[in-house]
């Protein structure tokens, strides 16, 4: 039976820029829940016949998001590289609306909360979109496995 899941994520930690309490927690919640529920097919391993569980790798290269595919003997399957221009504005985009949704529930109204909270859902539901469309053809996911693995790129940050 195949499994089409990442079983195991792991972040190039040399790409993280910066850190702060917020963005840990983000990236723990994201991990926790990308490898409880799942659905990641890698197409070309697939076609070579793999059928996962994956491993997967994934770190910012040349101003490109690299993900490296393994299988859970942690033998190289496929590397996919997406250009990460068309990610840099709902990524900026992101962290802005993050940093006031976390300054806000410390001080601000539930209602000025659940504001912030739907434009920062709608921001990530759309870069998630944006993900699901760059992956086409290279891997198929489902829409919440794009909004983790959204989470997770902003994590890495891009550098320059």
């Amino acid at each position: 039976m195949a499994q089409h899941r990442i079983s195991h994520i792991e972040l190039d930690e040399d790409t993280i820029l910066w850190r702060n309490a917020d963005v840990e927690q983000e990236r723990r919640v994201a991990i926790y829940d990308l490898i409880e529920e799942n659905s990641f097919k890698p197409l070309r391993a697939v076609e070579a016949g793999h059928n996962g569980p994956y491993r997967l790798k994934l770190s910012v290269q040349d101003g490109r998001l690299a993900m490296d595919i393994r299988n859970d003997a942690d033998e190289p399957l496929e590397l996919i590289v997406l250009g990460l221009a068309r990610f840099r504005r709902p990524i900026r985009e992101y962290f802005a609306i993050c940093d006031s949704y976390y300054q806000a529930i410390r001080k601000a109204t539930p209602g000025e909360i659940e504001t912030i909270d739907m434009a920062r859902r709608g921001v990530h539901n759309h870069a998630a979109e944006l993900l699901v469309e760059r992956l086409e053809g290279k891997v198929e996911t489902d829409f919440p496995t794009a909004r983790r693995l959204f989470t997770l790129i902003c994590v890495l940050h891009i550098k320059g």
